[in-house]
């Protein structure tokens, strides 16, 4: 790398993508920057987004005995009981100690941080303005964006931050709602909506479209929207808003087919925008969609501008900390020209609703649309002996085969450990294996991973038995020709006297 700059790679945002970049330099010992405008590392995962939505979650289903209440009912601590500070104790605890181990990452990887605001003034030289009132400029061979988004906000919504709010500040409410509207039912929105459901708050979750998380196979999606009903959720489906209106003591919602709902609180979480309206993108070059974010060559993260880099949500698709992370760490070895494994093809969509959902390779609506013959084979964890100790009413687990290869071409699963027991399927699927390996492996009894075997089994049984498995009986050897009978030796003398 060349000594004319201040830094080989500075890197906008420390979210996962800025964070697994920035230790992936370190350890190649280049001279590498972070810089983000808050005043704590992190980003929206560690702030606001994925970690302190599945600390809520799990906070939530302690607190609640969410998991127990087959067996026992509704926990001794009912709703009641359990206060909005009780699940920010557990948050805060966790955020701390998520910024105490990426400080000490960036620390022993001889990362140095900046905090402020950047913005290019060139095509390799930023502007950073601290909160002290400070400007630094400062100059590098490579840049990598990685700024995520912010929450949408629409001019419709009357905003106020207590009882109408978006994502970010959902987590700093005052007190649990008796009630809530939730408009949106992508992934944050379906998430918060069943999380205070199992708190027995009356939610309501609209969605203007007819559908929901298309991107996930639609007999997981019955099964799921089937739960959340039972545990409670109004689901409105192709439901529009055409209102809001803060009365005061409660928030009234009408809608395009002129019914009403009202609630103590209504969270907005339809959609995200890219976080890159503050970086003077005008001085490199580089434009964003209406959206705000960035294109990219989807194998090594370069821009439009080859110096540039950018990775995780501020590119789109799929918006997910876990790939995050491996974009970061593919841009970096780019940008520094060290060889690297490329990604994986497949990898795991994971959703922490109530319940969880999560998913790997193709859907049944996918395989039908490439004309792909397979077989489906599904299990219930209230089948299996671990679902039945734990009192598990609901969850499955559903598995695509290849009826010509037998290769797994997808794994869906909903229910408790989704996102846990996914990771079994992606591993056979990035080594191509096929359905015969759950049906010859032996798993741990009693386990959900169980279901697998139970799942793989129950396509086995309906697919034609590969020629290897079948018997083959022995060849039957010729039938020999019986020997001559032996004369009598009367009949004998008889023919000699002749």
């Amino acid at each position: 790398m060349s000594d004319e700059f201040d830094y080989d790679l500075i890197i906008i945002g420390s979210g996962p993508s800025g964070r697994a970049a920035a230790i992936q330099a370190g350890k190649l010992h280049r001279r590498v920057l972070v810089i983000d405008r808050k005043d704590r590392l992190g980003g929206v995962s560690v702030h606001t987004g994925t970690i302190p939505s599945k600390t809520l979650r799990e906070t939530v289903l302690n607190l609640s005995g969410w998991r127990e209440r087959s067996f026992y009912g509704r926990s001794y601590r009912v709703k009641d009981d359990i206060l909005a500070d009780d699940l920010k104790t557990r948050l805060h605890q966790t955020l701390d100690h998520e910024v105490d181990v990426l400080e000490h990452q960036f620390n022993r990887n001889h990362v140095d941080t900046l905090h402020g605001l950047a913005k290019f003034i060139g095509p390799n030289e930023v502007e950073v303005a601290t909160e002290a009132g400070e400007t630094t400029c400062l100059t590098a061979e490579k840049f990598l964006i990685s700024t995520g988004t912010k929450t949408y906000r629409p001019d419709y919504v009357p905003f106020n931050g207590t009882t109408i709010v978006d994502g970010d500040e959902f987590l700093e409410m005052a007190e649990i709602p008796r009630s809530l509207v939730v408009i949106g039912a992508g992934v944050i929105g379906v998430e918060y909506a069943t999380m205070f459901s199992a708190l027995d708050v009356r939610v309501t979750l609209i969605e203007p479209r007819e559908t929901f998380l298309d991107f996930i196979d639609k007999r997981l999606i019955q099964e799921f929207t089937h739960q959340i009903r039972d545990n409670g959720v109004d689901l409105r489906l192709g439901s529009a808003v055409e209102t809001i209106e803060d009365a005061g003591e409660h928030i009234e919602v009408t809608l395009e087919n002129g019914r009403h709902v009202r609630a103590e609180m209504l969270l907005f979480a339809a959609g995200r925008m890219g976080a890159t309206a503050s970086l003077n993108l005008e001085a490199t070059g580089l434009k964003t969609d209406h959206r705000g974010r960035l294109s990219v060559d989807r194998k090594t993260y370069q821009t439009e501008v080859p110096h540039i880099y950018a990775t995780g949500d501020v590119i789109g698709h799929p918006s997910l900390a876990s790939t995050s992370l491996q974009q970061g760490r593919v841009a970096a070895c780019h940008a520094l020209d060290t060889p690297t494994m490329p990604e994986s093809p497949w990898y795991p969509y994971g959703i922490y609703s109530v319940p969880e959902m999560s998913t790997c390779g193709m859907s049944e609506e996918e395989l039908k649309e490439r004309g792909i013959p397979y077989e489906v084979g599904e299990a219930r964890f209230r089948e299996t002996s671990r679902g039945h100790i734990m009192g598990l009413e609901h969850g499955m687990l559903k598995m695509l085969l290849s009826l010509k290869t037998r290769r797994v071409l997808g794994v869906q699963i909903v229910g408790e450990g989704a996102t846990e027991l996914i990771h079994i399927g992606q591993a056979v699927m990035n080594l191509k294996g096929t359905v015969d390996y759950f049906v010859q492996n032996t798993f741990n009894y009693p386990t959900l991973a169980e279901a697998y075997k139970v799942a793989g089994l129950d396509a086995f049984n309906r697919m034609p038995i590969p020629e290897e498995f079948k018997v083959k009986k022995p060849a039957r050897k010729p039938k020999a020709k019986p020997a001559p009978k032996a004369e009598k030796p009367a009949e004998a003398d008889k023919k000699a006297a002749e």
